[in-house]
């Protein structure tokens, strides 16, 4: 009779010291770690990584990919519930700046602050978040678990740019810093993962940090945008018209094996939970199956 014994680590506690060692042959190790390298960047390295039989990862390669994990699903890509028209939002730079910048993480691997802190002496960017802050959120959304409340939401969309720096810069590492600001119609300038342009919705749909050499040249080309309508609206067409050209983006959503807030789904854990399993059943079968003579 064939035992197997499996072992499910998760990656934020994960301590390579206490790997069952020595490993058996009828061990298989899981690894579901949804968050960046910084919370335990042995884990990508390959040597490590490559220890486990099935994995739940950010990454695109890995056994459940969560690279979407912090999207629900494109209908709220193309919602437009949240957004202000550009007419209005004009009206308002009266009082706001054209770029918005919301985060209590502060100086993390990824060094955003210190880049947007350069950057804010060439354009006026409104801070809400620890990091940098020089505007004060409403007393009811100080809160970091506040992020996702309706009257969040309503602030951050009044603006045309939003700062959306990840705090790790790793390939398929994207999270609600990306995604938000596609769901409530402010363009992301976005800092993070470098296969970013795998996930947009459209070819223009976010600004790359990475394409400009110096944050001067970013503020000059974000204030261009700002004076010319024309210009900008470039950026939100594909939010206006509902258009989602990304096939890549489309049919990660379709086929992952999850939802995100979907009662009618497993959430993400479950899903790993039941992956793994039936790989091991099929595993068991097919070593139990016999063999032809």
């Amino acid at each position: 009779m064939l035992k197997v014994k499996i072992q499910q680590m998760p990656g934020t506690d994960f301590n390579i010291d206490s790997l069952p060692l020595p490993r058996k042959a009828h061990h298989d190790w899981a690894l579901f770690h949804e968050e960046s390298p910084k919370n335990n960047y042995k884990l990508f390295h390959k040597p490590v990584i490559t220890l486990f039989n099935y994995t739940a990862t950010f990454s695109r390669h890995s056994h459940l990919p969560l690279t979407t994990q912090y999207l629900e699903g494109i209908e709220v890509l193309k919602s437009l519930r949240y957004l202000v028209p550009l007419q209005s939002k004009n009206n308002l730079r009266k009082r706001l700046a054209p770029l918005v910048y919301v985060q209590s993480d502060c100086d993390p691997p990824s060094d955003r602050d210190s880049y947007i802190r350069e950057l804010m002496t060439y354009i006026e960017v409104d801070s809400y978040g620890e990091c940098l802050q020089n505007k004060d959120l409403p007393r009811q959304l100080k809160n970091p678990a506040s992020m996702d409340a309706d009257g969040f939401y309503r602030i951050i969309a009044q603006y045309k740019f939003i700062l959306a720096f990840e705090n790790a810069v790793c390939d398929d590492y994207i999270t609600e810093k990306f995604w938000r600001p596609l769901k409530l119609g402010v363009v992301p300038v976005y800092y993070g993962s470098p296969s970013i342009t795998d996930w947009l919705p459209s070819n223009r749909s976010a600004i790359l940090v990475s394409e400009f050499s110096h944050p001067r040249e970013l503020a000059s080309y974000i204030r261009q945008l700002d004076y010319d309508d024309r210009l900008y609206e470039a950026y939100t067409e594909w939010k206006l018209k509902g258009e989602i050209s990304n096939q890549r983006l489309l049919a990660a959503l379709r086929e992952r094996k999850w939802g995100v807030q979907d009662i009618n789904q497993d959430n993400y854990i479950d899903a790993f939970e039941c992956m793994v399993c039936n790989k091991v059943w099929d595993n068991i079968r097919l070593q139990e199956k016999p063999k032809k003579s």
